[in-house]
């Protein structure tokens, strides 16, 4: 999901811009504008994503004998 082609256009994820704080994003060509926001310009860049928290290994049904070859 991180690398997707055709992802939905987000300020925050763009090349153009620089995040600010939460809510606001400094972009190249159109100023301060909404995090959320997004224009025409939109240009994905995959390193300004924060992934997923990954869930927890949930290990209350496995024992010792699971492990064992």
């Amino acid at each position: 999901m991180l690398f997707k082609r055709d992802m939905e256009p987000c300020c925050s994820w763009c090349e153009y811009g620089a995040k600010i704080s939460d809510t606001e994003v400094a972009c190249l060509k159109r100023g301060i504008v909404s995090a959320a926001g997004a224009c025409g310009k939109f240009k994905y860049d995959p390193l300004k994503r924060d992934p997923p928290v990954p869930e927890a290994l949930k290990t209350e049904g496995l024992s010792q004998e699971d492990f064992d070859l």
